[in-house]
Parts: C-alpha cells; sequence; structure tokens
C-alpha cells in the first residue's frame, strides 16, 4: 500500500498544482495550464516511463481537441456578436424582463430549464455557451453569468448530448468484461439492459440531489453578485426555485422510464422549462420584491469582461424593436438544428463522417479528429449565416460581427491549448505507452482512494467521477476511464456494483461546474480571461454539496438506513443546510430591519 500511496500522490501532482495555481493563488489559467502541463509530463516520462512517442502523440491529441473546442467557442462568440449588431438582443431581452425583471427568476429559467435542454441536445460544455451570452446580454456580470452557465452543468449532464456519458461512456467503459456480463445475468437482463439500470438509479439520484441546485444558484447570485452581497437574499426566491427544480428533474425522471436515458435531459429540460415560462407569466411563486444587480458603475472590475453587448459602443441597436419571433428564431433554430442532428440516425452518421484529423500518431495507437460538421460550432455558423438573411443584417453589421468574435478568440485559445494535452497526457500513460506495468495515473489515483476507503467506498466514489471530469473535462471521458473500475470496488466490497457505477456518473456530472475546460470556454464567450479561479471557488461551493449528497444516497442505497456513516452524513447534510438557511433569513431580516 506504501507504494501505491506514493504512485497516487504523484498522479495527484498535476491536478494539486494547477489547482493551486488557479483556485490558490488565483492565477490565470493561460499561466497555471502550461505549467501544470510541464509538470505532467516530468511525472509521466520519470515515474510511470511514458515513451517521449506517446508524450507528442497526446500533445497532438490534446492540440486536435482544443482545436475543436475553440470551434465551438468561436461559433458562439460570432452568434452574440450577430445578434448584437443586428439589434435582436433587444427585443431577447424584453422577453425575459417581461416575465420577470427579477434576475434570480431569469437565471433559473434561462440556466436552470433552457440550459438543461441544450445540454440534453448538445452537451459538451454547450449550454455555457448559449446561455452565458445570453444573460450577458440580458445586463448580467460576465463573471455572474459564467457562473450561472457552470452550476447548471450538474443535474442534466448525465444524460446530455441525446444519453452520450451513459451510451458511450458508461457502457463502453463497461464493455467485454466477464464479470459485467456475469453480474447482467443474476439480474436477468443482459449487458444493455444493465446500463439502462445504471440510467435509472443515476437519474434517481440526480433528481434528490439537483433539486436544490435552483436555489443555491440563486444564493450564490445574490452573494458574490449583489449590492449586499447577502446570500440569503437567493434563498427569498426559494419557492420559485424548487418549484423550477421538480419541473425540470420529475419530467426527467419520467422520461427516463417511458423513453430511455437519450431523452431525459433533453425532454425534462423542456417539460420544465414550458411548464415554468407559463406559470411565470401568470406570477406564479414569483418573489413579491424584485432583486438586480448593482448599477454597472459600482461593479468591481473583476466582474466584466471586454463584451458588454446591450451597454456601450459595441451595440448597433436597431432603430425599431424587432420582432419577437425573428429576434428569437436564431436560439430557436440553434436548439432545433442541435435535437435533428443528434436523434435523426441518417443525419447523424453522414455529419459524424465528416472528420478532420489523424490516426496512430508515432506507432503509438493515439489519435482523433474533430467532426467539422457534426460540431455544435458548424450549427452556430449555419445559424449566422441565416440570420444575416434573416434580420437583414447590413454588409458592415456581418464585418463587425466577425471582427468582434475573432478579437475574442485568442482570450481563450492559450489555456485550451495547453490544458487540453494535460489531460491526454496524464490519460495516457500506463503499460500500454511506457516500460512499466503500472496502470494510468487516473486509474492509480483511484486504486489508491479506493484501498483507503474499503466497504465506505460508495461515500468516495462520485468524488472520483469529479475528479475524471474535472481533468478531463467531460463526463463522457470520466465514466469511460473509471466505469469498469467502480464496477469492480463494487463487487470487491459487496455492494451492487452498478449502484457504484452510477453514482460514478453523478459524480462525473457534478464535476462538470469546475472542470478548466468549461470555465475557460464558459469565459470565453463572454470575453472575460484570467477569472478561472474566482469562478471555480464558487462553483465549488453546490460541486461539494452533490458530491457529499450523491454519496450518502448511494452508501444507504446498498447498507439501508441505520447506525451507519451514510446516515450520519445525510442527517449531518440536512441539519447543516437548515441550519444555514435558518442563519442566512435571519442575516437578511437583520440587514432590512
Amino acid at each position: 500500500m506504501g507504494n501505491l500511496a506514493v504512485l497516487s500522490l504523484l498522479a495527484l501532482a498535476p491536478i494539486l498544482v494547477v489547482g493551486v495555481l488557479l483556485v490558490g493563488l488565483r492565477w490565470p489559467a493561460k499561466y497555471a495550464m502550461p505549467i501544470g502541463y510541464v509538470v505532467v509530463v516530468v511525472i509521466a516520462v520519470s515515474v510511470w516511463q511514458a515513451e517521449w512517442a506517446a508524450i507528442a502523440a497526446s500533445t497532438i491529441q490534446g492540440l486536435i481537441l482544443a482545436v475543436g473546442l475553440l470551434y465551438i467557442i468561436f461559433g458562439a462568440l460570432l452568434l452574440l456578436a450577430t445578434l448584437t449588431q443586428s439589434g435582436a438582443i433587444q427585443t431577447i431581452r424584453s422577453t425575459f424582463t417581461d416575465i420577470s425583471p427579477d434576475r434570480r427568476v431569469q437565471a433559473v429559467i434561462i440556466g436552470w430549464l433552457f440550459g438543461s435542454f441544450i445540454e440534453g441536445a448538445s452537451g459538451f460544455g454547450t449550454p455555457a455557451a448559449v446561455v452565458a451570452p445570453l444573460m450577458l446580454a440580458l445586463g448580467f456580470p460576465a463573471m455572474a453569468a459564467v457562473m450561472v452557465g457552470l452550476v447548471i452543468q450538474s443535474t442534466p449532464v448525465s444524460f446530455g448530448a441525446v444519453g452520450t456519458p451513459i451510451l458511450v461512456g458508461v457502457n463502453d467503459g463497461l464493455a467485454g468484461s466477464a464479470d459485467v456480463a456475469a453480474r447482467a445475468d443474476v439480474l436477468g437482463t443482459d449487458v444493455a439492459g444493465l446500463v439502462d439500470i445504471v440510467g435509472m438509479q443515476t437519474v434517481l439520484m440526480h433528481a434528490v440531489t439537483g433539486t436544490l441546485i435552483p436555489v443555491f444558484l440563486c444564493c450564490l447570485l445574490c452573494g458574490f453578485y449583489g449590492g449586499r452581497r447577502g446570500f440569503g437574499e437567493g434563498l427569498a426566491v426559494w419557492p420559485f426555485a424548487l418549484f423550477s427544480a421538480l419541473a425540470m428533474v420529475l419530467p426527467s425522471v419520467f422520461f427516463n422510464i417511458v423513453v430511455g436515458v437519450e431523452f431525459t435531459s433533453l425532454l425534462g429540460g423542456l417539460t420544465g422549462l414550458l411548464i415554468v415560462v407559463f406559470a411565470a407569466r401568470r406570477g406564479f411563486l414569483l418573489p413579491k420584491t424584485t432583486w438586480d444587480f448593482p448599477p454597472r458603475s459600482s461593479w468591481p472590475e473583476r466582474w466584466s469582461g471586454n463584451l458588454t453587448p446591450g451597454n456601450g459602443e459595441t451595440e448597433v441597436a436597431a432603430e425599431r424593436r424587432m420582432g419577437i419571433v425573428r429576434a428569437w428564431l436564431p436560439y430557436l433554430l440553434v436548439a432545433a438544428i442541435l435535437v435533428a442532428t443528434r436523434v435523426i440516425p441518417q443525419v447523424k452518421g453522414w455529419l459524424e463522417g465528416v472528420e478532420l484529423g489523424v490516426t496512430d500518431l508515432f506507432g503509438t495507437g493515439i489519435g482523433d479528429g474533430v467532426a467539422v460538421l457534426y460540431s455544435p460550432g458548424a450549427v452556430f455558423l449555419l445559424v449566422c449565416l441565416i440570420t444575416y438573411a434573416v434580420q437583414r443584417m447590413s454588409r458592415q453589421q456581418v464585418v463587425a460581427s466577425w471582427k468582434l468574435a475573432g478579437g475574442q478568440l485568442a482570450g481563450a485559445a492559450v489555456a485550451l491549448l495547453f490544458a487540453v494535452p494535460l489531460v491526454r497526457v496524464f490519460i495516457n500513460t500506463g503499460a500500454d505507452f511506457g516500460a512499466t506495468d503500472l496502470e494510468s495515473m487516473p486509474l492509480t489515483l483511484a486504486e489508491g482512494a479506493a484501498g483507503v476507503a474499503g466497504g465506505s467506498w460508495p461515500l468516495f466514489a462520485p468524488w472520483i467521477g469529479a475528479l475524471g471530469a474535472f481533468v478531463a473535462g467531460s463526463n463522457t471521458v470520466s465514466n469511460l476511464m473509471f466505469s469498469l473500475f467502480q464496477f469492480s470496488t463494487g463487487e470487491q466490497i459487496g455492494v451492487p456494483p452498478e449502484t457504484v457505477v452510477a453514482v460514478q456518473a453523478v459524480g462525473g456530472a457534478a464535476g462538470n461546474m469546475v472542470t478548466v475546460h468549461n470555465v475557460v470556454a464558459a469565459s470565453a464567450v463572454v470575453g472575460l480571461v484570467g477569472r478561472e479561479g474566482d469562478l471555480i471557488r464558487q462553483s465549488a461551493i453546490p460541486l461539494v454539496y452533490y458530491l457529499l449528497m450523491a454519496g450518502s444516497l448511494a452508501y444507504l442505497s446498498v447498507y439501508g438506513f441505520g447506525l451507519n456513516f451514510g446516515t450520519g452524513l445525510l442527517i449531518a447534510l440536512v441539519a447543516g443546510l437548515v441550519a444555514l438557511a435558518v442563519g442566512l433569513r435571519r442575516s437578511e431580516r437583520a440587514a432590512k430591519g
């Protein structure tokens, strides 16, 4: 165990270095990620004895994937710039202010509900690329818009991109194991049926845990970006926030049962959006007092990026207000095209077949590519072209939008061009790529944690899922890396392994709130660079809650209620949340009185 402990610490070192620089020292990602890359390369070569060919191949693989992410970012930036130049942003803004001028309500409807629908359709960080610029256009500070976009990438993520984290991540992660097939036989099903069971347990854990995410969202918004920095102001809207949460999670469970994992988040988010907008327009559970940000002139410099659509000289407003259908058509087209290209097999197959990339770099078997037509970036660009005609934009407006988007892209490039290669080097270690028989760095780290936890592993399993998402930038990749490990650990400690895999998927979804890829990408689309550490610190608050709650639910699922760690953790967590809520309400009343 001593050797495993040392190896686990060494595997953790690159993550710790990046975490300390980003969160502790508040370095911008464009400085922290290159240092993290150097650290992971040194450890991979000196300890895991990775071949230099594998290091080079992994780096190129990471650069290809980073270009794919920048492609999406540019498309999102261009769409925002296009709507700004055309004047559509004014109409879009009024759509939400007509429902409610309260920023908490707007954050829940746009971020939680519309964002969940986009996650279900596309996934892979797209929600933040869509909702963050929209909220910026409504007058949110850039950091607040990104924070909202990050926090909502939790509950719907396990079923994002039409169920990819389960259908690809869990399914392929468990593929080929005789133990998995044997467990499926015990349950009276096949491996596909076992994956469906994992999906069902995953959505149930999300339904319980995710119900409080809109409440957290409102509290964080008021606490970090309010004039009085009062977290209690966010808690004041809890009836509407809980109603909005249930409007999404309950339909998600229903659709998971009826139509499967592909449509859990997509239809759950859409159903919730329709229910809540209908109810909000009639004033149902809306707060009696309206909350807004302090005057823009008093905002700290850190809140704002270098994009202020709707305010200042970047806006070229139309002389007359654009019609609501014409203004909203670009976002409606984005949603419709994303859904169509993900659910129509023939279209999906054709688009995925057009890929630029390489395979078997330097004889290592490492390679990757960018599906240039299937990527959300292509959808954004196509919709921009349609928007030029539909919104009758002039040549000068089109040119201005491209200049604005192009200038913003550089802000995210440096961080991503080091962050993604760092991840690929971290993953592509182990016996297949070096002279040792060691497991890869992520698996070594997970095995070390499992050795310490023993029978209490269900409490810790979601943290491994979150770790995988943090370093890989994807719940799907986290599930690919760790599903079989989690399954085997569950069997070794004598608990239902499918439950351990399910809580891995839940943790991997929650980890998207703090993954560097998402933070950098979401920041870039609102012109915010260098604030990644601050955003991770804010998003880490709901992340810790999510992992503690998911771990306790998994523990109770396999061991039951009683005098055990799971029951104690759940009681402590609920008591802590209640005490925190009471304290916030009292402090809010005292501030008003």
